[in-house]
């Protein structure tokens, strides 16, 4: 080719993504490059002095920020679409006949059909590892706090302090520290998808599904990340230009199952779910499963449902850069899961030892008669039946839980959560998880010790607890699967809440988003419970 002979025409004419504010544009700067333009407002860069036409520019306003954002990214894909046009002239490469390994490996896992069923067999691996390999130090931290607080009584001397230790502390935090096994194998896996570039492909994946739900892949982010915690992940929206869209998002976006409610998940999956299998995969795990499933598609409903009530009319374009494939690095993925362990670990560690400390108080102690006076009170109620010490010991604990604090506050709420298949000691941990959802085996393992003498971990304490009015064991299938599904639903979060907030500028929307995600809870856990009793 002789240079003489190429073109000086631009190649590409960027005026056409909005062709009238170009022209005003160019009228009101008519002696400079129309592009020199379009980079001094977008990019801010400097050409020095740019000459204007004063009777124009008086007519001329600029665009705002969004809708700036907006004309770049159909520049961004105008320039993409010139690129692909040029190279199929002068290069021609047929994806689907690559050879090399990437494109292999890609071609399979971004499959309309086998992309989705590959994820699907990844996420039962990973609940059914969960399962399987966390079992033996959760039982091993359960019996080890268990014995702690044994001894913790034999050994110090007998007074109030000593029983806010050992059954207020102790057990709360055992109630934290049993799921760290869990909590660091999920953290684990998905380390591993990161950094080997697999998670890249699952974004590309989900972006398909939600286009067709009125979302963009930039909301597919946020989704995913809130698995981790719904916080980080309502601040990642700040990347969605379309402000209804990314509200959408935020909205949506506590729906997704994080870290904060695998504990309530595992304890109560663990009670209520048998311990069989199917194709060797536990019922267990495959209910854990369902559970991510479930918070992912009501997330996903939802988002359509405001899409229809907000109308969306402009969408946001979603680009992404499939990284290379690589095997993780063996220290960034170490660091990692110890990092986000910890700070799970100790987040909900220093709001579990306060309440623990508060729900001791309030279990240990109680106005009137019926309370300081129970000793007497239960003695002479069983004194003409032929019962043991020990039966007698815990029904005197039993009355003055009954008539502590706690307890008369528990009972207030009774009313409203009976329905649901719960007791007033629930209705406490309800209560109290709402400062952090994982709390809620915390509380409930700070109030089933208070006034215990026996050796006994979480999951005992928890089976052994007997429904006041039905009869039976508390944690049933009925009122299990009911608990699960509140928690999957309900907004227990404060500091989701609050982060709301500071995004929307606005205590309107997340006081809509706690009023409805409550009500929705409350009438899906209510119906479950009628119909599986």
């Amino acid at each position: 080719l002789s240079y003489k002979t190429i073109p000086t025409t631009p190649c590409l004419d960027s005026s056409a993504i909005d062709q009238e504010y170009f022209d005003r544009l160019s009228k009101a700067f008519p002696n400079q490059l129309v592009y020199k333009l379009w980079l001094v407002i977008t990019q801010d860069v400097n050409f020095g002095k740019t000459e204007r036409k004063e009777a124009s520019i008086e007519s001329f306003k600029t665009k705002s920020k969004s809708d700036l954002k907006r004309l770049q990214q159909k520049e961004t894909i105008k320039r993409y679409q010139f690129i692909n046009n040029t190279l199929k002239v002068g290069q021609t490469i047929d994806a689907s006949k690559a050879k090399d390994l990437r494109s292999r490996f890609d071609r399979v896992l971004t499959h309309k059909f086998w992309g989705y069923a590959i994820f699907a067999i990844i996420l039962l691996t990973i609940f059914q590892a969960i399962y399987d390999w966390a079992e033996y130090p959760m039982d091993l931290i359960d019996r080890s706090f268990a014995s702690l607080s044994e001894w913790t009584k034999m050994t110090l001397p007998e007074g109030a302090f000593t029983n806010l230790i050992a059954e207020g502390i102790i057990p709360g935090l055992g109630g934290i520290v049993i799921f760290i096994p869990q909590i660091a194998f999920l953290f684990l896996f998905i380390a591993v998808l990161e950094e080997s570039g697999y998670m890249s492909r699952v974004v590309f994946l989900m972006d398909r599904v939600m286009r067709r739900f009125g979302l963009s892949g930039k909301s597919v982010v946020p989704l995913i990340s809130g698995t981790a915690c719904a916080i980080p992940a309502i601040m990642a929206t700040r990347n969605i230009e379309n402000w209804k869209e990314r509200l959408i998002t935020i909205l949506v976006t506590p729906f997704t199952t994080c870290s904060a409610r695998l504990p309530v998940y595992l304890i109560i999956i663990a009670l209520v779910i048998p311990e069989g299998r199917i194709i060797g995969l536990s019922y267990q795990a495959l209910t854990l499963m369902l559970l991510y499933l479930i918070g992912f598609g009501i997330a996903v409903f939802s988002a359509w449902l405001l899409n229809k009530v907000l109308k969306i009319r402009t969408k946001t374009y979603f680009v992404i850069e499939m990284p290379n494939y690589k095997l993780p690095l063996f220290k960034n993925v170490v660091i990692t899961v110890i990092e986000k362990t910890k700070s799970f670990v100790f987040g909900a560690g220093k709001i579990i030892l306060a309440i623990s400390i508060i729900l001791w108080f309030l279990a240990s102690y109680g106005p009137g008669d019926q309370f300081n006076k129970a000793e007497e009170l239960v003695t002479s109620e069983y004194a003409t039946q032929n019962i043991s010490e020990e039966d007698l010991h815990t029904k005197i604990a039993s009355h003055k839980l009954e008539h502590s604090f706690i307890g008369i506050t528990g009972r207030a709420i009774e009313p409203v959560i009976r329905p649901l298949g719960y007791d007033w000691k629930i209705g406490i941990a309800l209560l109290s998880s709402f400062a952090a959802r994982e709390v809620f085996v915390g509380t409930l393992a700070t109030i089933y010790s208070v006034g215990s003498d026996e050796e006994e971990t979480i999951k005992n304490r928890m089976a052994g607890e007997v429904n006041p009015i039905l009869g039976g064991p508390l944690f049933n299938f009925a009122s299990g699967i009911s608990l699960l599904l509140f928690y999957a639903f309900a907004m227990q979060c404060m500091s989701t809440l609050a982060i709301v907030k500071r995004e929307t500028n606005s205590w309107k929307w997340p006081i809509l988003q706690l009023v409805i995600m409550t009500a929705f809870a409350y009438i899906v856990a209510l119906i479950a419970f009628q119909f599986l009793k």
